[in-house]
C-alpha cells in the first residue's frame, strides 16, 4: 500500500520544507513533495506538523531491554534492536566489548544469520576489543584484552561476512598492520581505549583508522611527562582533519560545552551521535547482564565507581541532548545521528537521509524533540 505522510516540517539535504509529504512504496520513498495536497487512492497519514527527520543510525551500541549482543543469541539480538527501534534507532550496528574468540564467533554465526535473511534493522557487527590498552580498559574485562593476533583478526574477518567496524589502541603491538589489513577489507578501523599520543595517532590516520571511538571517554589528553608537555589523544585527533568521531550524548560522558566543542571544531561532516547503550537501557533490571554495572545518576557506572561504564540512552535522547544541553540546531543534530554514521559506515546510499530512492525509515518529533512517531522501511513501528 502506498503511504503519503503530509504536513510535515521534513528535514531533506537542501533543507526544511514546511508542509511537505513524503510518498512511500514498498518501503521506500518515491516522492519528496513541497505541498500536502492529498493523493488520491493512497493511506494518508498525518504528520501534524511535526519535525520528520531521517531514523537514527546507531553505529555503537552493546544493547537493551536487558539483553545484551555479547551473549551472541538471536533473540538477544532481536530484543535489543527491537528496543531501540521504539526510541529512534532504524538502523543498528551490535557491539561487542572485549569477547573470547567463541563469543566473537558466535555473535558472529549470529548477525551472519540474520544478515542472510534480511528485512532487518540490524546492519553488520562492531567489536569493540579485545585488542586495547589494558590501562585504558574502563568497563572491559581486563583478563580478555590482549594484543592483536594476525591469526585471529584475519579468521574473524575472511570466514564471517557480517564484521563492519573494529575498535583496537593504536600504540599496542600490532596495530598498526591491523589497520592496514582492515581498511584493505573495507572495514572501518577506529582508535579506542588508548594511551596514544600525537605520533601514534599519527602513524594509525596513515593507515587505516579513520574513526575515534567515544571520542573523549577511555582517552587521553594534554599531559605532563615528567616536566615535558604532550599531546595527548584527544588534541592529535583534533589534528587529524579527516579523522571521524564519535560521541556519547547523553549529557554526562561529554559536558554540555565539550559537545559543542566536538561540533564547533570536528563539525556536522565528522561527528556522529552514539548512545554506548548497555543492556539495562529501558530495562527494569538495574543490573541486567553485567553484575559489576549499576545505574546512578542516568549512567551506568563500575559498582565501585571507578569508571563509566555505559549509558543507558536511546537515539531520541542523543537528540534532546545535543539540542538542549549542546546548543546545536536540531538540523544538524539529525544529520549526526543519521547521515554521519550513514556515510562512516558504508550506508549512506540507501539511509541517513530523506531522499527519493532512499529506505522510509522516518522519525516524527515535536516542537520538545520528543518522539512522536517512528517508521522502519515504511512501516509505523511506534
Amino acid at each position: 500500500m502506498v503511504k503519503q505522510i503530509f504536513n510535515g516540517h521534513i528535514l531533506t539535504p537542501q533543507g526544511w520544507v514546511t508542509g511537505g509529504s513524503i510518498v512511500v512504496d514498498e518501503g521506500h520513498i518515491v516522492e519528496i513533495k513541497k505541498d500536502s495536497n492529498l493523493i488520491e487512492g493512497v493511506e494518508h497519514i498525518d504528520a501534524q506538523g511535526y519535525h520528520v527527520i531521517p531514523g537514527g543510525i546507531e553505529m555503537h551500541v552493546h544493547g537493551a531491554g536487558g539483553r545484551d549482543f555479547m551473549e551472541g543469541t538471536r533473540d538477544a539480538f532481536e530484543k535489543s534492536a527491537l528496543t531501540h527501534l521504539q526510541h529512534g534507532t532504524t538502523a543498528i550496528f551490535p557491539t561487542l566489548s572485549s569477547s573470547t574468540l567463541k563469543m566473537i564467533e558466535d555473535a558472529c554465526e549470529t548477525c551472519d544469520e540474520i544478515l542472510k535473511e534480511g528485512n532487518t534493522t540490524i546492519m553488520g557487527l562492531h567489536l569493540e576489543g579485545p585488542y586495547l590498552n589494558p590501562k585504558k580498559a574502563g568497563a572491559q574485562m581486563h583478563d580478555i584484552i590482549r594484543e592483536p593476533s594476525e591469526k585471529e583478526y584475519r579468521h574473524i574477518v575472511e570466514d564471517y561476512s557480517c564484521l563492519r567496524r573494529w575498535d583496537v589502541a593504536p600504540e599496542i603491538p600490532g596495530a598498526i598492520e591491523m589497520g592496514r589489513y582492515l581498511a584493505s577489507k573495507g572495514i572501518v578501523a577506529a582508535i579506542a581505549h588508548t594511551c596514544a599520543e600525537y605520533e601514534d595517532v599519527k602513524a594509525a590516520y596513515e593507515n587505516g583508522y579513520t574513526l575515534a571511538t567515544h571520542f573523549y571517554n577511555a582517552m587521553g589528553g594534554f599531559h605532563n611527562v615528567r616536566e615535558y608537555k604532550h599531546a595527548g589523544t584527544v588534541e592529535s585527533v583534533y589534528l587529524m582533519d579527516k579523522m571521524d568521531v564519535e560521541i556519547i550524548a547523553d549529557g554526562i560522558h561529554v559536558p554540555a560545552p565539550i559537545l559543542s566543542l566536538v561540533h564547533k571544531f570536528k563539525g556536522v561532516e565528522r561527528t556522529a551521535l552514539i548512545t554506548d547503550a548497555l543492556a539495562m537501557t529501558c530495562c527494569e533490571d538495574a543490573q541486567a547482564f553485567d553484575p559489576r554495572v549499576i545505574i546512578e545518576d542516568g549512567v551506568c557506572k563500575l559498582n565501585d565507581h571507578t569508571a563509566l561504564a555505559g549509558s543507558v540512552a536511546t537515539t531520541d535522547r542523543l537528540i534532546r541532548t545535543m539540542v538542549n544541553k549542546g546548543g546545536v540546531a536540531l538540523d544538524d543534530v539529525s544529520r549526526m545521528a543519521s547521515e554521519t554514521p550513514a556515510r562512516i559506515m558504508g550506508i549512506l546510499d540507501r539511509k541517513g537521509t530523506l531522499v527519493k530512492g532512499k529506505d522510509a525509515d522516518i522519525l516524527f518529533l515535536d516542537a520538545d524533540l520528543n518522539l512522536k512517531a517512528v517508521f522502519s522501511m515504511g512501516n509505523q513501528v511506534v
